[in-house]
């Protein structure tokens, strides 16, 4: 069979999904996602805090992720904590598509924030 422009063209053959090929995605790549949605999950940072960062180990399609973070004190460490390994777990398997075995929080550092609300403690 031939095209208009002469060239040859022969019929499309279709591989099944399996020889295809396969996509493989850097741990810097997923670290990266893991990083921003830690970001996401903590919102503001107080002043002076890094971003978060994390690292990533792949292995057999699972990441194992290490998210470090700086947060403000006094608040709900714990809480904050949780919120960060769930979004970062949510994150990564939807945008990255890998599942995600572990996700470890190392608070590096805690930030002293200044009360919302009227002032506490003596004032004299």
């Amino acid at each position: 069979m031939t095209t208009d422009s002469g060239e040859l063209r022969g019929p499309l053959t279709v591989v099944p999904p399996g020889e295809r090929g396969a996509t493989r995605i850097a741990d810097r790549v997923v670290a990266k996602v893991a990083a921003q949605a830690a970001g996401e999950a903590i919102g503001d940072l107080p002043e002076g805090a890094a971003p978060p960062h994390a690292t990533v180990v792949v292995h057999h399609e699972a990441a194992r992720v290490r998210v470090h973070l700086e947060l403000g004190y006094p608040g709900d460490i714990g809480a904050r904590c949780a919120r960060v390994r769930r979004h970062v777990g949510e994150r990564v398997v939807a945008l990255v598509g890998m599942e995600v075995s572990e996700v470890v929080v190392h608070v590096e550092r805690l930030h002293l924030t200044p009360p919302h609300g009227p002032a506490q403690g003596r004032t004299r």
